[in-house]
């Protein structure tokens, strides 16, 4: 009869769980990064941090306070409905780094979109969230109300759609007048912020051959490609690939079909540039006396 097999060693028992804890020790290791991206304290966005990290961020000097407004609506077969809403928040993460001193407050996502009974303009579309103006504007001054009692010193609204573009600029000239004998205070609707994909964005594309029926004014190459330099995830390509329902009785103003994360990276840097070059210049005005609450601007097409 063959012998039967000799008992292992404790050696070559133990050698099986030693690999699998090396295995272990290696997989955690590879984790870590996902998790210890910034040092606790050190982030620009406040929901973020603790309260005790954000007294301390505002005595060494971060006094300006970002106020990312986006806007719950369709954007086409193709991209998601808070598409507004990622994009500002990252946005402003980038303008508040570019700053150094400045600290993003969170997305403000309920906004004027239209009439909900008849539904009107983007409430057309299943999705669309709209909220009256003077709601929305009680908000914005109760935000900017709340970050001033705190210490910061410039409260600036970005504002990522054009629809209520005209009722940021009522909110900041209204808070720039209680803050008339607060020097240095100052509200700041920054119209730089939203004007650039408007004007000097889609110049750019044009520069590059694509025509203003492309661009588009909603949904088309130039507002999908900002979507996919901020996170494709906010694409939807195979729709855009399909290329079917991508016009206006889809809520589609423009041509998305040829739009990229490459030509969106092109509206990013211009997006963070005149939005950090505007809020600097703007701190120098802000010792001179806020004018009075003027008449309402003209209220832009909604992007």
């Amino acid at each position: 009869m063959p012998s039967p097999p000799s008992a292992p060693s404790a050696r070559s028992a133990r050698l099986p769980r030693a690999i699998l804890c090396a295995a272990c020790a290696l997989v955690l290791a590879a984790l870590v990064p996902l998790h210890a991206s910034a040092a606790p304290g050190a982030s620009v966005y406040l929901e973020e941090l603790t309260s005790p990290e954000l007294r301390e961020r505002i005595a060494q000097g971060a006094t300006t306070a970002l106020v990312p407004i986006g806007g719950t609506e369709q954007n086409g077969p193709q991209m998601v409905l808070g598409k507004h809403n990622v994009r500002v928040r990252a946005l402003a993460g980038r303008i508040a780094q570019t700053l150094g001193d400045a600290i993003v407050a969170p997305v403000l996502a309920y906004v004027p979109e239209g009439s909900v009974t008849p539904p009107a303009s983007h409430m057309r579309f299943a999705g669309t969230i709209s909220i009256p103006e003077p709601a929305f504007e009680a908000v914005l001054e109760g935000t900017a109300r709340s970050l001033r009692q705190h210490g910061f010193r410039q409260v600036v609204f970005l504002g990522d759609h054009g629809g209520y573009q005209a009722s940021l600029q009522k909110v900041a000239a209204r808070l720039n007048h209680e803050w008339a004998k607060s020097p240095g205070a100052q509200a700041l609707a920054l119209d730089a912020y939203y004007r650039v994909t408007q004007v000097e964005y889609a110049a750019a594309l044009g520069r590059r051959g694509y025509g203003a029926a492309e661009i588009g004014t909603h949904a088309g190459l130039a507002d999908t490609s900002l979507a996919l330099a901020i996170d494709p995830a906010l694409v939807r390509a195979d729709v855009l690939a399909a290329g079917t329902g991508l016009d206006a009785a889809h809520g589609v103003y423009g041509n998305p079909r040829r739009a990229t994360a490459d030509l969106g990276q092109a509206g990013v840097t211009l997006v963070v540039e005149h939005s950090v070059a505007a809020i600097r210049a703007a701190r120098g005005a802000a010792t001179v006396a806020p004018a009075s609450p003027s008449s309402d601007p003209p209220t832009k097409a909604p992007r």
